[in-house]
């Protein structure tokens, strides 16, 4: 195994958010985003070569809607499970995956990632596994996706439930340099550390809350 850039790993673990409080903060779903953010996204994603889908404003009633939304159809790499997103929230996870999951996957894995597993984007529905009052997820706005595990040109798949206390010290420190890395980029990051409902995913959340489990 070659071994890690000690620069590459600082870059990736400089800017971590803080381990927040026991419980990750919440209550309150983001505000609809302005038309003239949602277009500086799309000429953001644009400018970095994503290919995107824009979707019509939708709500739901309940407090559940979908608004200033894409579909992403080409980042780089194959994603599945991934559907409806804020553009802020896709913005941040193409970001995410091109620039962190792909380098620390070949040079810490000295294997090509191939496709990123996701586990759903939008759904109506509350936070699930915190105690206190209910309260919406960020799902319920298309502001969150959660992954569940990655696979590599060499056929290895790596997966949250199986590999974050995993056998292979290598593989688990992978895990933890992309959950480091998507701090620097989304406002909720929780796993597998945080609480038994994020046994098998990672949680990524574009709210601006500085929290990372």
């Amino acid at each position: 195994m070659r071994t890690i850039p000690a620069l590459f790993i600082l870059l990736l673990l400089a800017a971590c958010g803080r381990v927040g409080p026991p419980g990750p903060p919440g209550g309150r779903l983001p505000d609809r985003p302005r038309a003239s953010e949602t277009a500086r996204c799309h000429a953001d994603l644009r400018a970095e070569g994503v290919d995107f889908r824009p979707l019509p404003d939708r709500d739901y009633g309940n407090g559940c809607g979908v608004y200033g939304a894409v579909q992403l159809t080409d980042i780089g790499v194959p994603v599945t499970g991934i559907t409806a997103m804020t553009c802020g929230q896709a913005r941040a996870f193409s970001s995410w995956v091109r620039n962190a999951v792909a380098p620390a996957a070949y040079q810490m894995l000295g294997s090509e990632l191939t496709r990123v597993q996701g586990m759903g984007t939008y759904a109506c529905r509350n936070v699930v596994g915190s105690a206190g009052p209910a309260r919406l997820s960020g799902h319920a706005r298309a502001n969150a996706a959660d992954v569940g595990g990655f696979w590599l040109k060499d056929g290895r798949r790596v997966t949250i439930l199986r590999d974050w206390n995993g056998a292979d010290p290598q593989v688990a420190e992978f895990l933890r340099v992309v959950r480091r890395s998507a701090c620097r980029r989304f406002g909720t990051v929780l796993s597998p550390d945080y609480n038994a409902a994020h046994r098998d995913h990672l949680h990524l959340e574009d709210d601006r809350a500085g929290f990372c489990r």
